[in-house]
């Protein structure tokens, strides 16, 4: 048996009422379970289904059970979770795990964002679409948020996704109140939430996403986009070091990055 779940990972977006599905795939032989589990923001994993390998059955547990709202079909070692109906509450990251010999592996799991009305916190984080780095430089993420008649706190968590990985949870905002400004005359409040990352480089890249939960919803922003750009500047900061070196590098390509490197370095 491998030693995690192959599960596909990404950030899935959908509307209410839509339908998301999830893939999981293993390796081997090994009389193991296949378990899915449902983490909401800052709570604990919920176990959703099990399935032994060798048998037929499918097991769902608590407000799982006899729901019609998740399917789980299975090819060979391929297991499928779909959920049909999409509500706000079904916002969460859902990984796949293997079971076997007491130990249990997880997947790197797959973070779902249903967006749609119908939730106190009123369809309304808002995040600019882009924003171009520079090396060495830095940069402030703005979340702003507007909340209806809730008077639950809400936290503010942070996430970044790039190609060929899982979203990465990076910052959590607790007890927010202080951040938000409420007008008398309306029964809607705006909170302004940002995330400051310092000492940039190629690395940073990727995007960055707002996700707000309170009063048993999460939503989730569109998200920001952060672009790496290499300036006139730093290609002058780099000549001076080594003109050699920069001949190399634009012959064999990528030397955005490098000079972000040397940047770092110098």
């Amino acid at each position: 048996m491998s030693s995690s779940p192959n599960q596909e990972i990404g950030f899935l977006s959908a509307l209410i009422g839509d339908k998301v599905t999830m893939q999981c795939s293993y390796e081997g032989d090994d009389p193991a379970w296949i378990c899915w589990y449902m983490q909401t923001l800052g709570q604990k994993p919920k176990l959703i289904s099990s399935f032994f390998v060798y048998g037929t059955e499918i097991t769902f547990y608590d407000e799982f059970r006899n729901n019609s709202h998740y399917i789980l079909n299975t090819k060979e070692h391929t297991h499928y979770l779909t959920i049909l109906d999409l509500k706000l509450s079904d916002s969460a990251t859902y990984y796949c795990a293997i079971s076997y010999k007491q130990v249990v592996n997880f997947g790197k799991g797959t973070t779902v964002s249903v967006k749609g009305s119908g939730s106190d916190i009123q369809a309304s984080v808002h995040q600019l679409e882009s924003e171009t780095i520079q090396p060495g430089g830095s940069v402030t993420l703005n979340c702003t948020v507007q909340i209806g008649n809730c008077d639950e706190d809400h936290s503010v968590y942070w996430f970044r996704n790039i190609e060929e990985s899982q979203p990465g949870l990076i910052y959590i905002h607790g007890n927010s109140k202080d951040q938000c400004m409420r007008n008398p005359n309306v029964t809607t409040q705006i909170c302004v939430h940002n995330l400051s990352i310092k000492d940039l480089n190629a690395s940073h890249t990727g995007t960055y996403y707002c996700a707000v939960a309170s009063c048993g919803h999460v939503v989730f922003g569109n998200g920001t986009n952060l672009n790496f750009s290499c300036e006139k500047k730093f290609l002058v900061h780099f000549l001076a070091g080594s003109l050699t070196t920069l001949f190399v590098v634009l012959l064999i390509g990528g030397w955005c990055k490098l000079i972000s490197k040397y940047y770092q370095t110098a």
